[in-house]
Order: structure tokens, then sequence, then C-alpha cells
């Protein structure tokens, strides 16, 4: 019987995490792939030009707009090299590369992350503005906090000088992406594990206990607690990648999803990426404790405001119908 039982669990448990890195890699690899015939083609200079006039409104020199449009298209790995190359020729004080920071980490790797949103259920347009419009309005608040409060105006010193890969073809980036895709993989299989083993130790309720009163707060479901922290701290693709799973089994509702993917818009990867960022020279008051802050309360507004509107209209504005 005990053997029938753990058998069933892990044909169940094989079963989740083929599905979730199924769901997962039919969002990534072809995006993937557009994202780097973008970036042959130099699409990437033409967002920049772009975005050069919006870098005034954040009290950043036009230049960093190529980094923050590839940190946008790429990822942040990919914004910290362009930073270091830019910054060499024009350097900038730890104020503006923490205004910078905070906006690479709420705007970064938006075809991959946005699709995975919508995936998971809530609007490409929504999301798009959400994470894009978030990432300029801290820019500004922070800008403003530090020209007002006369801080962090040294000279930035960066931690961190990037090593480059001297082999540009297509088969070593080929050979990378097969490395991320796998590591995917992995960590997702090492999720869905502790998933299950903190609902069957009773872990997932202390954290329902000790977040609850937060949630509450916010409008968020008890049922988002685990995979939200997971998103927080991972980062979206994980957590994103959990809540489709979640989504598709009907556990969680139009709601919770809309909430939970909102809230890891603003504020995901808490760990890592915070920690890519701090090597630029950005400070901690920006990059965490204010993007924490600002996710929170932003995203209390949105859950309740949204929480007000007829169903009909939640669905035409924020999530997609069944």
């Amino acid at each position: 019987m005990m053997f029938n039982h753990r058998k069933k669990w892990l044909s169940s448990l094989l079963k989740d995490i083929l599905i979730t890195s199924y769901d997962l890699f039919k969002i990534m690899i072809p995006i993937i792939i557009i994202v780097k015939i973008i970036e042959e083609l130099g699409g990437i200079q033409y967002i920049a030009i772009a975005l050069e006039p919006v870098m005034s409104f954040v009290g950043l020199p036009s230049s960093m707009g190529l980094v923050w449009a590839t940190t946008m298209i790429t990822n942040i790995y990919g914004g910290m090299i362009i930073f270091m190359s830019t910054a060499a020729t024009e350097p900038i004080s730890v104020a503006q590369v923490t205004v910078l920071g905070s906006m690479m980490l709420i705007a970064h790797a938006l075809p991959i992350e946005v699709r995975i949103a919508q995936k998971a259920g809530v609007r490409i347009l929504f999301t798009l503005f959400l994470r894009i419009g978030g990432a300029l309005l801290l820019g500004f608040l922070l800008h403003k906090f530090y020209t007002v409060s006369g801080s962090l105006t040294e000279l930035n010193q960066p931690a961190w000088q990037p090593s480059l890969n001297n082999d540009v073809s297509l088969s070593a980036w080929a050979i990378e992406q097969v490395k991320m895709l796998f590591q995917v993989f992995i960590i997702i299989a090492i999720l869905l594990v502790f998933l299950r083993l903190f609902k069957a130790t009773g872990i997932e309720k202390l954290f329902i206990f000790i977040l609850k009163p937060l949630l509450k707060i916010m409008g968020l479901s008890e049922r988002t607690t685990t995979i939200t922290i997971v998103g927080i701290t991972l980062g979206l693709t994980y957590g994103g990648g959990l809540l489709i799973n979640e989504a598709k089994k009907g556990d969680l509702s139009k709601m919770d999803v809309f909430g939970s993917l909102s809230l890891l818009a603003l504020c995901h990867s808490l760990i890592e990426d915070t920690l890519l960022i701090m090597l630029l020279g950005a400070d901690l008051s920006g990059i965490l404790y204010a993007r924490l802050t600002f996710s929170i309360l932003l995203i209390t507004l949105i859950i309740h405001f949204a929480r007000r509107l007829k169903d009909s209209v939640f669905e035409k504005v924020f999530v997609y119908q069944n």
C-alpha cells in the first residue's frame, strides 16, 4: 500500500514537473529566438533612441537609455554589460545608478516575462503598462528624493567588471540558451518538490500565518502565499510558471492570479537581481527598501480598485476570459 502511494505521488510530481516546464519552454524558446533576431538587426538601438528623452525625466543622462532598452529586451546581465561600457565614458553618481538600477529591476526581460504573465491569464497591455510605468514612477520618485535630500551624490564606483565572452557565434549562443533552459527545468523540479513537502509538513500553513495580515491588507488570497514567496525570492519565471500550473488546475481564481502576478511584476527575484544591481554601485535604499515598499503600496491600491469593478470590466481590462 505504501509503495503504491509513493509511486502515485512520484508519478503525479513528475507529471507536474514536465507540464510546468513544457508550458514555460513553449513560451521561452520562440521568444528567445525572436529577441536574438531583434538584437542582430539592431532593434535595441532604435528603442534606446526613443528612450533618450525619457531619461531626463528620471534624472539620467540620455546614454542610459541604451542600458535600460537592453535590459528590457534581453535581461539584467545584458543591461549590466552595456552599463559598464557606457559608464566608463560618462561617470554618474550613486543616486543615478540607484535610480537606473531600480528601473532595471522592475522592467527587464519583458518579452519572456510578459508572455508568462499572459499565459497565466493577465493581459499583455496591463503588464507592460505596470512594469514600464511602475519603473518610471519609482525612478522619478527616487530621483526627486535623492535630489531634495542631497544624498548619494558621490561618484559611482562599480564593484564589478564583466568578463566578456569572445565567442559571439550562433553555436555558442545556442549552447548558452540550452544550458539556461536546463537550469530552469532543474529549478522548477526542485521548487515543485519543495512545494509539495511544504504542504505535507505544514510549513505552507506557517508561511500563511506569518504573511496573512499583509496579504489581507493587500487583498491577496492565502492560496497565493507560497507561490508569491517563490516569485519574490527567485523570480517571475519560476513564480509565474507555478502560477500557470495552479491556474490550469483551477486552484486559483482570476483575482488570485492577477494580484499575485501584479505584485511579482514589480517585485521579484529580491535576492539574485538585487545583488546584481548592487555590483553596479547602486544603494539598497532604492533597489530594495524603496522598491519593496513601492510595490506593496501600488499593488494594494490596484487590487482594491480591481475588486470594486464589475467582473465584465475586470476581465476586459486586466485578465483574459476563459
